[in-house]
Parts: C-alpha cells; sequence; structure tokens
C-alpha cells in the first residue's frame, strides 16, 4: 500500500511542476522592427548598396561596351581568328571579375548588417530576459515555434516593447 502512494507522489510531483511552469512567446521581429536604431542601420545599409551599385553598373557598361566591340569585330571577315579569340577572353575575365564583385559586395553588406544589428539583438534579448525574470516565466519562446500553444502561454511582447519604451 505505501509503495502505491510513493508511486502515485512520485508520477504526481513532476505534473504539478509542469503545471506551475509560466510560459511566455515573442514575436522578436515586430520589436526589431519599431526599434528607432533599426531605421539608423537601414539608412546606413542603403548607403553602403547604392555605392556598390555605381560600381556594378559601371562594370556591366564596360562588359557591355566589349561585347558590342567583339560584336562588331566579329561581323568583320578579315580580322583574324586570333584576334576575336583575345577579346573573347578579355570578355569572360571581366564577367568573371564582375562576378566576383557582386559577391564580395554583397558578403560585405551582409557583414556590416549583421555588426550593426547584434547590438540592438542583444538589448532585446535582455529585455526578454528583464521581463521573464520580473514575470515569472520558466520559458520565452519566439512565436512561431511551437506547433501547438495553449491558452496558458502569454505573448510578452507588449511587455518587452514596454521595458524597451517602445510603443
Amino acid at each position: 500500500m505505501i509503495k502505491k502512494i510513493l508511486v502515485a507522489i512520485m508520477i504526481a510531483l513532476p505534473m504539478c511542476a509542469i503545471a506551475q511552469t509560466k510560459i511566455g512567446v515573442i514575436n522578436t521581429d515586430s520589436v526589431f522592427q519599431i526599434m528607432p536604431e533599426t531605421a539608423q542601420i537601414q539608412a546606413q545599409i542603403q548607403e553602403k548598396a547604392k555605392m556598390y551599385d555605381g560600381e556594378i553598373k559601371k562594370l556591366q557598361e564596360e562588359l557591355q561596351k566589349k561585347y558590342t566591340e567583339y560584336q562588331e569585330l566579329d561581323k568583320d571577315a578579315t580580322t583574324p581568328e586570333s584576334i576575336k579569340q583575345r577579346r573573347i577572353q578579355e570578355i569572360q575575365e571581366l564577367d568573371t571579375k564582375y562576378q566576383q564583385f557582386i559577391q564580395t559586395a554583397e558578403r560585405e553588406i551582409q557583414s556590416q548588417q549583421q555588426k550593426l544589428i547584434a547590438p540592438i539583438r542583444e538589448k532585446i534579448m535582455m529585455a526578454i530576459k528583464a521581463v521573464g525574470q520580473e514575470n515569472g516565466f520558466s520559458a520565452i519562446f519566439p512565436e512561431g515555434v511551437a506547433i501547438y500553444t495553449g491558452n496558458d502561454v502569454t505573448d510578452i511582447t507588449p511587455l518587452v516593447k514596454l521595458k524597451l519604451g517602445l510603443k
């Protein structure tokens, strides 16, 4: 009889602990979008992208010019095949440089964006932790991660916005 009572207590005890667990969800993207620093970061990224766009357009124009010259040269039957081959090689080399420059520009823009976003993400994470501690949450998950959330899950997005002084 005592064993049955102990087994029942052993089974019920974890269930009581789970029932007292307070779980929250947060939409970090909505918080991130209204942070004042976000607009500044987007402006900086757009400025850098414009700079790269100018260089990319110059390379495109140069590539198009070389290709047009080659087409004219190719129509001329008196042009030696070795000159045509050299022009094709120049176009291919220029195209390779063009593609490499685009990849480099994308990497640099992405790197700068990650570097600028990191402090904002850290600020949001600190606010989430503070709200979690102040309100006794056992766990806080990003919104949309859980397959199912019951009625007892609290959306803490408004609390985090309040903690950060956002509307």
